[in-house]
């Protein structure tokens, strides 16, 4: 027989028992738990930590506390509240699904992963999480934090984002799910990963399954999980303009729906900082093109590139006609009173702008 009871148990056991006295229970989107609450929260979640989204969560809910309430909402404040957040297609996607969910559904979230997974920006683990969380269904997750709960559990060497490795996670996360306390199961994998089976210097005497743990065996939990193969990231860059009128306010340009910041307010841009932007009806004469002041440059990152982004501070603009200014230009004020959505480098120029002429 086994001399500590642990060691009976199952690896769901040993989970659940670590949750009961360490996991998270608290958090905002575990009160009056909803799948709705949970669908938010989840997409927020997505390569984002907790401790960031609380606050966007908070307010974004008491802004729409129901799909019904997002459905109907401007793309542009919703892109507003997203603000900061980044990932800005995961908003766009949430918008679309809740537009979705009240014309199709009955303003309430389909009750299968498999219908989940249809709606826009919903995957299998998200969907999983979703059913597990807030409809007690039986379904296997895979974010980023149980992957390296089980390649380190199982000593599984390589990329988890290889098709032949995630395959093999799907196969063991399902078959290690429970089918009692799904829900408590599903957000401890998820605490599990995040606080003791860290990306770096994980707690391994603080984890509940560290005695059954094959990588702790092999001393090999400095290189489970295997790294995305390392890419020499391109360097692009393009010019910002900087136009404010009388008011102080800026001009902005909404981007097209797709693409880089899909739908979010930005500074009007040329390929370099000696090409004339194009600007709506406003016109810059020659001589004042050539006036220009460049200021310091930033550089914003993303994932496939670095953009090297150069403002320039443009001054002296006529209006070509008297006609309405078009739905895609935007005098901002730099108190950010107008609720747009903005392109995170954007926005810091815009408060160093804001910071200077205080």
């Amino acid at each position: 027989m086994a001399s500590s009871t642990s060691k009976t148990l199952s690896f769901a056991e040993r989970v659940l028992k670590w949750f009961d006295s360490h996991g998270r229970k608290k958090l905002p989107w575990q009160e009056d738990r909803t799948p709705y609450r949970v669908w938010i929260s989840e997409i927020m979640l997505q390569q984002t930590q907790v401790n960031t989204v609380i606050p966007y969560y908070l307010r974004f809910m008491e802004r729409y506390p129901t799909v019904q309430h997002l459905a109907e909402a401007e793309t542009d404040h919703v892109l507003h509240l997203w603000t900061g957040l980044g990932y800005y297609a995961r908003a766009r996607n949430l918008h679309t699904a809740s537009k979705t969910i009240a014309a199709s559904h009955q303003g309430e979230l389909p009750n299968s992963v498999e219908q989940l997974m249809e709606l826009e920006g919903i995957g299998q683990s998200t969907a999983g999480a979703i059913a597990a969380l807030s409809m007690n269904i039986r379904a296997p997750i895979l974010d980023g934090n149980v992957k390296r709960v089980l390649t380190r559990f199982h000593a599984i060497e390589g990329w988890p984002e290889q098709n032949k490795i995630k395959s093999k996670l799907w196969e063991i996360a399902e078959r290690l799910t429970p089918t009692a306390r799904v829900d408590d199961y599903t957000q401890a994998m998820m605490d599990l990963g995040s606080m003791v089976c860290t990306r770096s210097k994980p707690l391994c005497k603080d984890c509940p399954l560290s005695s059954k743990c094959e990588s702790l065996k092999l001393e090999l939990t400095h290189s489970i999980p295997g790294k995305k193969p390392k890419k020499t990231l391109p360097i692009k860059s393009v010019a910002m303009f900087i136009l404010q009128n009388e008011k102080g306010e800026v001009l902005l340009e909404k981007r097209p729906p797709s693409g880089i910041w899909g739908s979010l307010f930005s500074l009007p841009e040329a390929a370099d900082v000696d090409q004339m932007p194009e600007l709506g009806n406003i016109v810059i004469d020659e001589e004042a093109f050539e006036a220009k002041e460049v200021l310091e440059s930033i550089r914003h990152t993303f994932s496939h590139y670095h953009l090297d982004i150069n403002p320039i501070s443009l001054r002296n603009y006529r209006k070509a006609d008297e006609v309405a200014e078009s739905d895609s230009w935007l005098w901002y004020p730099l108190d950010h009173s107008v609720e747009v959505g903005l392109a995170a480098p954007v926005k810091k120029l815009l408060n160093k702008l804001a910071k200077q002429q205080n």
